[in-house]
């Protein structure tokens, strides 16, 4: 009643497209069919650069082809699966005599690292060696993680001496005649 006309109200998102005509209708099938092509060309590129084994060559500008000095190559392999930990654990048992000073280092040596327990086995040449280590553990775990980062050396086991190789086989007392001796 105010003067204009009523329209009805439609629905959001229910709208119609408009009805297209046949030069609309090419149109869009030519785009159809140009994606399409563009598409199937890609894959077959990327099939023949797989065949000639990738095939791209670097350009001016460096990227990740390139080739790298020997120690940078290294570095980034140590970084992409995840072994800086063990590589510096392994660096610290080539500079052992550093530090923990060379006469320490001349009887105890580092045999392994545990990833898991974060544990550095030791041996010493004997038991006087073995207990003095063990005194300075303390000192050596942090001096190892203020060199490798907070964490990375949680204990150090402290092995002994071997014992003589035990020889296994029948009991007897000393002087008795057993198996294997022959009698009279």
């Amino acid at each position: 009643m105010s003067g204009e006309p009523e329209r009805e109200a439609e629905p959001s998102g229910t709208s119609k497209p408009p009805q297209l005509s046949g030069v609309d209708l090419a149109r869009q099938a030519l785009f159809a069919a140009k994606e399409a092509a563009r598409a199937r060309g890609a894959a077959a590129q990327q099939k023949k650069q797989a065949r000639r084994g990738g095939g791209l060559r670097s350009g001016a500008r460096a990227d990740g082809r390139d080739p790298l000095p020997l120690g940078a190559a290294i570095n980034r392999l140590i970084t992409e699966r995840g072994w800086e930990t063990p590589a510096a654990v392994g660096g610290v048992m080539g500079r052992w005599p550093q530090l923990v000073g060379p006469e320490v280092a001349q009887h105890c040596e580092p045999q392994k690292y545990d990833e898991q327990s974060r544990v550095l086995t030791v041996v010493c040449d004997s038991t006087a060696w073995a207990t003095q280590l063990r005194l300075l553990a303390p000192q050596v775990v942090a001096r190892l993680n203020q060199d490798l980062g907070h964490g990375t050396v949680k204990m150090i086991k402290v092995l002994g001496p071997g014992g003589p190789a035990r020889r296994y086989g029948p009991l007897r007392a000393p002087g008795s005649q057993g198996p294997g001796d022959t009698y009279g």
